[in-house]
């Protein structure tokens, strides 16, 4: 995977996590139905903690969008608000790509 696409970092970690979990499983006791699902769980853990910022971030925004969508405010307080949410957003959420 390239150095420049955002979402090296974020596939690195999960791919560590779930290393990690098959190297855990692979020395215990167990069905390969447990390992399977430790390495799962894992792979779960990992994702939802990389994207838990994203998710936070799509949350406001929606909250912000339903409010201008709502007509109450004039064009410069739509302007203004969108401003403000904008750079509340973390970088990672504002400059990188997901997909």
């Amino acid at each position: 995977m390239p150095k420049d696409n955002p979402n090296t970092e974020r596939y690195i970690t999960i791919a560590r996590a779930c290393l990690k979990a098959i190297n855990d499983t692979a020395a215990h006791d167990g069905s390969r139905e447990q390992k399977i699902q430790a390495v799962y769980e894992a792979i779960d853990s990992a994702f939802q903690a990389e994207f838990s910022e994203y998710r936070q971030s799509v949350a406001i925004l929606s909250t912000v969008l339903e409010r201008i969508a709502s007509g109450q405010l004039s064009g410069e307080q739509s302007a203004e608000l969108a401003r403000k949410t904008l750079d509340q957003q973390p970088d990672s959420a504002r400059h990188s790509l997901m997909h």
